[in-house]
C-alpha cells in the first residue's frame, strides 16, 4: 500500500510544473558527427612508429552513443590511462577528459575537444596542459587506414602552436586480425 500511495505522488505533477519530454531517438548515433569515433571501437594492439609494441587498448562505446571509454595498458609499469570521450548532440561536438594514475605530471590529465574532422574521416582533438614552464597545447590525431588500422599522433607546441613536436606515433592493430604493426604501407584514405 506505501509503494502504491509513493507512486501516485510522484504521478501527478503539480500544476505549473514542467515535464521533461520523451526521449526521441538516439541523436548521438543519428548525427554524423555523433559516429565520428565508430572506426577506432575494438581491442587494440598498439605499436609504436619503430616497431617496438607500446601497448594495448580497448576502446568502447556506451550510452547509446554518447560516450566512448577507452582503457590504456602501456608496456611501461605504471603507463596506463583512461578517457571519457562525450558527445554533446546539441553542439554537435566531441570532448575528452584524459586521466592516468599521477595528474600532476605534465600529460597526466588532459581536457580535449574535438577541432575538426579531417580527410578520410580521421579526427583532431585538441586542448592545453598547465606545465611549470608555460602553457603545452597538446593534439591527438586519429586516422583510419584501409587495411583496418588506426594511427594515433599525438604533438606539443610550447609556442602556441608554431612548432609541433611529436610525442607519440603509433599504430593499432585490431586484436581479431594479423597483426599488421607499424609496417609501411597501407593508406590512410
Amino acid at each position: 500500500m506505501r509503494y502504491l500511495l509513493l507512486i501516485a505522488l510522484f504521478a501527478v505533477a503539480p500544476a505549473g510544473a514542467a515535464t521533461l519530454p520523451a526521449p526521441a531517438g538516439q541523436p548521438c548515433r543519428e548525427q554524423t558527427a555523433g559516429r565520428a569515433l565508430d572506426f577506432w571501437i575494438g581491442d587494440w594492439t598498439v605499436t609504436n612508429s619503430d616497431g617496438s609494441k607500446a601497448g594495448e587498448n580497448r576502446v568502447a562505446r556506451s550510452m547509446g552513443g554518447c560516450a566512448v571509454t577507452e582503457t590504456w595498458h602501456g608496456v611501461d609499469k605504471g603507463d596506463d590511462g583512461m578517457s571519457l570521450f562525450s558527445y554533446d548532440a546539441r553542439r554537435k561536438t566531441w570532448d575528452q577528459v584524459w586521466v592516468t594514475p599521477d595528474t600532476s605530471r605534465p600529460g597526466g590529465l588532459k581536457h580535449k575537444t574535438l577541432t575538426g574532422i579531417l580527410y578520410a574521416g580521421a579526427v583532431r582533438f585538441e586542448g592545453s596542459i598547465a606545465a611549470q614552464d608555460g602553457t603545452i597545447i597538446d593534439r591527438t590525431t586519429l586516422t583510419p587506414w584501409r587495411d583496418g588500422r588506426v594511427r594515433q599522433t599525438i604533438e606539443w607546441s610550447k609556442d602556441g602552436g608554431k612548432s609541433w613536436k611529436t610525442v607519440f606515433d603509433a599504430f593499432y592493430n585490431r586484436k581479431d586480425r594479423p597483426d599488421l604493426g607499424a609496417r609501411p604501407g597501407g593508406d590512410p584514405h
